[in-house]
């Protein structure tokens, strides 16, 4: 765009607009293809043919997927970029237009080049004073309205006053600035847009597919303002998802292409959405962690390829992003099975020592897999979700209350969400806490409205839940289930005033320690027991430890009991337990007497 006031009067934003549209069409176009491509072709070959030929046809079929790929991206890109141009021009232009109009009004003469011609005062405009010439007042977009120099070629000792010349000075300031801001916005997405050329004899690679993260970032940067503010982050999730709903479909793919950070993490974005947007960003997020080279970045960097990879392999049930970040020790919920669609929905909140590493894509997320399977047998439409989305206590920590005081309003925030984009009337939810995660669930009970959208609670290996009995975490005490193995001993934790006696390890063994005669735990009332007032179902008892010392009983893998619930492999009479639950079918489970 030629820098003149009057280019930037003549303006169409609307061309610039069509031109982004016809961008989205060829982007949508080649998404479909791709998924076309993936589905239809590279999925049916591999399942039916095994030979050199048809091995050679699926590496062209990938080429064809990431050609496909490229192209989606890069028409969204460029679509992206010309409507934020459009719609950050369209300011300066009508900061220019009221300039324009003002002047028009005053019937002063706006020139070429944006200097403003002012007609003389006269007597009776100056109250029977002399009148004054009129004048010639030059822009200067460099200074605010209330320091703009005046121009008019009059020395201020000698410069008769005419009000006239301040309006016109103040006036050809503001088109000095509009037609200045109109030229930094050019040229910032002129470069953008550059940036955005392929090469020719396009051979889309690995790393033509990191260039294109890096353009997803460049265009961010340089539209990051347009997108963000269009977002009502702090809506409550159910508002949230009447917004989405609302956005036409181009908008939403605008967002999931170019600003996935900003969806991916919001409760009330519907399951899909918000998978599309965390495996968009995913590569970007690894990318940023491997510029780094502290201990913390690479253990996250490396739980985050292991994800990315199970996301490339096929699932039963299948797996659902709804959340990823470094934040913290790191945020990873994951879904196995669409929350939305699905009846029955767990979210599982792990406790001490869980953080973004191998551990947890190992182990953690094992647990919601298996937990899913277990519920789909119960209910084929069942979803169990892990949610890391706190900082869970490490070591030292786990003795006090404030990590699970700030998860708890997340873990709230996300449990409506939940509620909000089910697609069910009446979905079923179940919390589950495993160990100090038990203690979160609890404070989040607590909160005034208790869980949202909360049918059944269910506490594993618990020290207690911060409540004396189990009506109190807002639900009726029949839905609050309860699985304490007899060697686990998280599940008989200590008292404060035992801790403060004997240190956290010795207080587990100090006296009798497993039979102490009352029923208080670290965290309150043992959810376990009678007082409590919960449904125990029947666990393995997990390996003994009677006779060890505490350093013994570690090196014999005292803690193994603690771990086990949600494994069939070990624990089989505990996982079918929670998948009953779950899965809508407690009047099933296998009960156990109260301690």
């Amino acid at each position: 765009m030629t820098a003149t006031w009057q280019a930037l009067r003549d303006l169409r934003p609307d061309v610039l607009e069509d031109a982004g549209d016809a961008w989205h069409a060829v982007s949508g176009r080649s998404g479909a293809d791709r998924v076309r491509v993936d589905r239809l072709m590279t999925a049916r070959l591999r399942e039916t043919q095994d030979s050199r030929s048809a091995a050679a046809a699926l590496a062209r079929l990938q080429r064809l997927s990431r050609n496909y790929q490229y192209l989606h991206t890069e028409c969204g890109l460029i679509r992206t970029t010309l409507n934020a141009l459009a719609a950050d021009l369209a300011v300066p232009q009508r900061q220019l237009r009221q300039a324009l109009d003002e002047a028009a009004e005053l019937r002063f003469t706006v020139h070429e080049d944006g200097s403003v011609s002012f007609p003389a005062a006269t007597a009776a405009t100056l109250a029977g004073d002399a009148p004054t010439p009129g004048g010639h007042a030059r822009g200067d977009a460099r200074l605010p309205l209330d320091r703009a120099p005046d121009l008019s070629g009059t020395p201020p000792a000698v410069r008769p006053l005419n009000p006239n010349a301040e309006k016109a000075q103040a006036l050809a300031d503001r088109i000095a600035r509009a037609v200045r801001a109109a030229a930094d916005i050019d040229r910032k997405y002129a470069a953008t847009l550059d940036r955005l050329r392929a090469a020719k004899g396009l051979d889309v690679t690995a790393a033509t597919l990191a260039d294109a993260a890096r353009d997803t970032a460049g265009v961010r940067a340089a539209a990051g303002r347009h997108l963000g503010d269009g977002i009502p982050a702090d809506r409550s999730p159910a508002e949230l998802k009447a917004w989405w709903d609302g956005l036409p479909e181009e908008q939403r793919r605008e967002y999931l292409d170019i600003a996935p950070d900003l969806i991916g993490g919001l409760d009330g974005i519907p399951a899909a959405a918000r998978d599309e947007a965390n495996r968009n960003h995913l590569p970007v997020l690894i990318d940023e962690l491997a510029r780094r080279h502290d201990d913390d970045s690479r253990t996250k960097l490396e739980a985050l390829r292991m994800i990315q990879d199970r996301l490339r392999e096929p699932s039963v049930p299948p797996m659902y992003l709804l959340g990823i970040g470094d934040e913290g020790n790191g945020r990873a919920i994951i879904s196995y099975g669409n929350p939305d669609t699905s009846r029955n929905v767990s979210a599982y909140v792990p406790g001490l020592g869980t953080k973004l590493d191998g551990d947890f894509v190992e182990d953690t997320m094992k647990r919601a897999r298996d937990t899913a399977v277990g519920a789909q047998r119960v209910d084929p439409s069942s979803a169990s979700i892990i949610w890391l989305g706190y900082d869970a206590p490490q070591l030292a920590d786990v003795m006090t209350e404030g990590d699970a005081r700030r998860g708890a309003p997340a873990y709230n925030q996300f449990m409506a969400g939940l509620d909000a984009t089910n697609t069910h009337n009446d979905p079923h939810l179940t919390a589950i806490g495993h160990s100090y995660g038990s203690f979160t669930v609890g404070t989040a009970a607590k909160q005034s409205g208790g869980i949202p959208g909360v049918d059944d609670v269910i506490l594993l290996g618990s020290p207690g839940v911060g409540v004396e009995r189990a009506e109190d975490l807002g639900v009726d005490e029949s839905h609050v289930f309860v699985g304490a193995a007899d060697n686990d001993l998280v599940t008989r934790a200590p008292t404060k005033s035992e801790m403060a006696f004997a240190g956290p390890v010795g207080s587990l063994f100090y006296g009798d320690a497993v039979d102490r005669g009352n029923d208080d735990n670290y965290f309150g009332k043992d959810p376990a027991s009678e007082a409590f007032g919960a449904q125990r179902f029947k666990v393995d008892p997990g390996p003994p430890f009677a006779g060890v010392s505490a350093s013994e009983g570690m090196q014999l893998g005292l803690m193994d009991a603690h771990s086990q619930y949600f494994d069939p492999e070990l624990d089989l009479e505990s996982t079918e337990n929670i998948a009953r639950i779950v899965g809508g079918r407690p009047s099933e489970i296998t009960k156990e007497e109260r301690r």
